[in-house]
């Protein structure tokens, strides 16, 4: 290989081209509406506890971007389902994990850290008397979730304790959960 193909090969680190996420950082910075993005699924009821939700694309800047793909979810057998699919609080976990994984490895690949292994385990509890409306005092949801991240790559561990700030003050899913979302309901009864 002679010099000039160097200039040519993309800055893969752990898989992510990095000339590109630098590329994508430096057209939002210079025209912020780009980075505006929009994103939508619908769920559609398959009987019983079981739901198959499906993503069509999103928005980016002025771009519709097309994306093609479905999940299912079915609750355990306890809960009234025939626990064919993970749970939509499984996906909930599941869906921080994954954003969150994601930016370990962007602020990782950045810095030109290879990470050898990173897995994040996250759970909360549910009380079911605040879902089945026994007890108005009780939450419906989860009050609070412990998570715990573990990584190791060829960084010191101060450089991966910067890098676990930068994930959780950039991280979309963190911040979902971590603040309050406004819903915005509508019922369209047919």
């Amino acid at each position: 290989m002679n010099d000039m193909s160097k200039i040519n090969d993309p800055n893969i680190v752990n898989g992510l081209n990095v000339d590109d996420l630098k590329e994508l950082i430096g057209k939002v910075a210079a025209e912020p509406e780009e980075g505006r993005t929009s994103w939508r699924v619908k769920t559609t009821w398959h009987g019983q506890t079981r739901s198959r939700s499906e993503v069509s694309g999103f928005q980016m800047g002025t771009d519709h971007i097309e994306r093609n793909f479905s999940f299912d979810a079915d609750e355990p057998n306890e809960l009234g389902g025939e626990n064919q699919f993970a749970n939509p609080q499984e996906y909930l976990l599941g869906a921080v994990n994954a954003c969150m994984t994601v930016g370990y490895v962007a602020q990782c690949s950045m810095r030109g850290i290879t990470i050898d292994s990173l897995w994040i385990e996250t759970e909360g509890d549910i009380d079911l008397r605040g879902f089945l409306g026994l007890d108005p005092d009780v939450a419906n949801g989860y009050r609070s979730l412990r998570y715990k991240v573990h990584i190791k790559g060829d960084a010191p561990e101060h450089v991966f304790e910067e890098i676990h700030r930068a994930v959780q003050a950039t991280s979309p899913n963190f911040f979902n959960m971590a603040n309050a979302i406004t819903m915005d309901p509508e019922l369209v009864v047919e």
